[in-house]
Formats: C-alpha cells, structure tokens, sequence
C-alpha cells in the first residue's frame, strides 16, 4: 500500500466502523431502554430495524448519487447527517422519538455505507482488493460484534444516551480528515430510479411491519394483512419495473451470475443470523444470566475476538483458495456455533460452557464476510463496482432486519421476559433459528463458482480527482 492508500483503508473502515457500531452497540442497552422507557418487545424491534431498514432501503439511491456527482463528496454528506441524527437520539424524550431519530440515522448511513466501499474498491486494483477488503471487514466485523461491549461499557458507566452522544466528536473529526486525505472517484452516471426507490420502501415496511406486528398481535388483524399484502405487491411490482426501467436502481440482469447471485445470498443470511443473535444474546446474559451491562458485553468478547483475527487473514486467502469454501465453510461453522448454544442456553447456564460455541461461531463469521464481499464485487464490470456495493449492502442489512424480525417472532411464540426461565425458554429456539439460517447460507456458498485467477478480473477504470 501507498500512503494514500493506507489514508483510504483507515478512513473508509473507521467510517464504516462508527455505522456498524450504532447498529448493534443498542443490543446491550436494549434493556436498559425497556425498563426506562417502558418499551416492549415490538419497540424494541423498532429501534434496531427503523435503523437498519431506513439504511437497507436507500442504500442503491445513494450509491447512484456518489456515481453521478462524486462519492467523497456524498460520503461526507452522510457523515454530517449520521452525527446530527446521533445527537437526536441522545435527545430523544420517548420511545418513539428514538424510533425516529435512529431512521434519520439510518439514512446517514446509507449514505456512507455503500460510499466506504466504492471509495475502498476504486482506490485498490484487483490484486490488492481481497487482502483490502479483509482488512476493511476486520474493522467493520469489531463493530458488529464488538457493538455489544462498548455498549455495556457505556451504559453501565453513564446512560444508555452516551451510546448516541458518543458519534458526535467522532464524526467531527472524520469529516474534515476525509476531505484532506481521501480522493474523489466517480462511477458510470445514472439518472435516479425514483419509482424504484418508492416501490421497494412500500415493500420492505410492509413487509417488516407485518411481521413485527404479527409476532405481537396475532396475524388474523387487518392491519397485519393487509399491510403484509401491500408490502409483497410493491415487491413485486418492484422486480416487474426493474427489468422494464431505462435507469434500473438495481440491475436485475446482474444476478444472472452465479457469483453475484450466491455472494448476495450468502450475505442476506449471514447478516440475518448474526443480527438476530446479537438481539437475543446480550439480553439473554443480563435477563437470563443476571450481568450487568458491561459484564455482558465482556462476555461476548470470545465471539469478537475471533473476527479481529481471522478475517483479514481470510481476505488475503480468497485469491488463493476462492470465495466457496470461505463462504460455505464459515457459515456452516456459524451454523454449528449457535445450534450449540441453543442447546445449552438456560437459566443456570456456567459462562464457561457458552465460550467455545461463541469462538466457533465468530470464526466462522470472520471467513464467511470477506469472501461473500469479495464474491460480489468481483463478478461484475469496472463500471458497475457501485451498483454492486450497493446491491450487497442492501441486501445484508435487509437481512440483518428480516433476522431480528424472525428471531423475535421464534422468541415471542416459545418465551418472554417474564423471568429468567421464560426468557431461556424463546432464546433457546430462537439461536436454533439462527442455526438454521446460517445453514442456508452454507447451502448458498457452495452455488459460487470455483476459483478465480486475480487475471481474469478486469482492472477497474475510474476518474480520480483530487
């Protein structure tokens, strides 16, 4: 790496890892936000998805964005809002306050998402892309299993607010170091898909409010069906103008490729599983297990750890050994990781015993992210590297909204909160879920094709300004 490099990895991961962070760094005050703000389970669910799924659904528009009129320069956009909406969620007087302010968040975040990658992607040719890009998962996989910890650090040291609080100096100081050091790229101009984006916002809130108010009323209320009907129509219709759209959001034919097609999957699951358990595994040490926030998050560390170091090693082997069997081979340990913890999941559970299945799993997470990033960006076209981080982007985080949405609705049918057997008796089912869940994203890595000479894949030819 060049110095100018060495700015970009650090920027866009450091970026990436204040996201990532907001998305499960609330896992480990959740409770702490039940018992002040007298939330139940399907707010609680709301205050994850609202962020996740705002994030999710205007992930391609703001890739198109960054193409058209540069990704430093809406990458910085994204920044400024993400850190202005923090200080709203801090501020927040309510539950529903902090639903809100975490959709603004979300919105931030998209727009520094999908930018980190691209920037990343445009700055590094093919050779140096995979071991990149393990670097950048390292990073980025810290937040998103490490959001646990720093959450219980803060909560137990001063308020669940400071989690928020916390972004403010941060994006401050980001901001200005992103406009020096890195530089601005561009992409293929595309006019925006704004029926695309209209269509696939009615189909994701549809569909997740159906299933979160479902799990929590009943399904035989209209304003469960009728909802979730609306939802897969605007889905449908979403897919049906896609392929007839002069400026597709999202390029149907590119799913053609087996590559793109199974990376993508891989990422929907994998994301699914690692969400929904990192919902239910801090609130199980501190409901189940009696901890306190801090020690709950310090017990999670084992899973953490792993991806730390293991990742970026992974990323450096993809040219190597190919993306399937790091993509297959990792999920299916995930899969073991959390069946084995769904089997000893209980109220007198010794901490020592929930160790190994945390560093099987998280093991198995730090080979399977590299490789489904990896698999996707490099089965498409220089000029498509944008609509391709963003496709992967969007998927993941949908993912990671639809398994909180099923974990809680395993949980909510087998258990609850009101004590610490009846909490012990949904979690269990639902790591089982997320087992399985990790399986069919196993299932889907081995669709990847064999390996791929770094030669085959074209160098990506991109404008380059300072």
């Amino acid at each position: 790496m060049d110095n100018r490099q060495r700015w970009v990895l650090a920027l866009t991961s450091g970026a990436s890892l204040m996201v990532v962070l907001d998305m499960l760094v609330v896992t480990t005050a959740l409770d702490a936000i039940r018992r002040t703000l007298g939330a139940g389970i399907a707010e609680l669910e709301w205050t994850v998805n609202a962020y996740t799924l705002s994030l999710a659904v205007f992930l391609m528009t703001a890739s198109a964005l960054g193409d058209r009129f540069g990704r430093r320069r809406v990458f910085v956009a994204g920044l400024a809002l993400f850190t202005v909406a923090s200080a709203g969620c801090a501020l927040a007087p309510g539950i529903g306050a902090v639903i809100a302010a975490r959709a603004v968040q979300g919105l931030g975040s998209a727009m520094i998402m999908p930018l980190a990658f691209s920037l990343l992607s445009a700055a590094f040719p093919p050779a140096q892309r995979a071991k990149a890009l393990g670097l950048f998962s390292g990073v980025t996989g810290l937040g998103t299993l490490g959001g646990p910890l720093l959450g219980g650090a803060i909560v137990q040291g001063l308020s669940w607010q400071w989690i928020f609080w916390l972004n403010v100096p941060l994006g401050l100081a980001v901001i200005p170091l992103v406009l020096a050091r890195v530089p601005e790229s561009t992409g293929e101009a595309r006019r925006l898909d704004v029926p695309g984006l209209t269509l696939v916002t009615g189909a994701a809130l549809g569909v997740v409010w159906a299933l979160i108010h479902g799990n929590d009323h009943g399904w035989d209320r209209a304003d469960v069906l009728g909802p979730l009907l609306a939802g897969l129509v605007f889905g449908a219709a979403f897919v049906w103008w896609e392929l007839r759209s002069p400026a597709p959001m999202l390029t149907m034919r590119l799913f053609r490729s087996r590559a793109f097609s199974a990376g993508n999957a891989g990422g929907f699951l994998l994301y699914a599983s690692i969400f929904g358990s990192a919902f239910f595994l801090a609130q199980f040490l501190q409901v189940a297990l009696h901890y306190g926030p801090l020690k709950a998050g310090l017990a999670l560390v084992p899973w953490t750890v792993t991806l730390t170091l293991i990742a970026p090693f992974a990323g450096a082997r993809i040219a190597r050994a190919g993306e399937r069997p790091l993509l297959a081979g990792g999920l299916l340990l995930q899969a073991v990781g959390f069946a084995w913890i769904a089997l000893i999941a209980g109220p007198g559970l010794s901490y020592p015993l929930l160790v190994p299945p945390l560093v099987v799993a998280g093991a198995g997470v730090s080979m399977a992210m590299p490789a489904a990033q990896h698999a996707v960006i490099n089965s498409v076209a220089p000029r498509e590297i944008g609509t391709a981080s963003g496709t992967f982007n969007t998927l993941r985080q949908l993912g990671g909204t639809f398994g909180v949405v099923i974990l809680a609705g395993v949980f909510s049918a087998t258990g609850g909160y009101g004590s610490p057997e009846a909490f012990s008796a949904g979690f269990g089912p639902a790591a089982g879920t997320a087992a399985a869940l990790s399986l069919a994203g196993a299932l889907a890595g081995l669709w990847l094709p064999g390996r791929r000479v770094e030669s085959e894949v074209a160098e990506p030819v991109l404008e380059v300004s300072r």
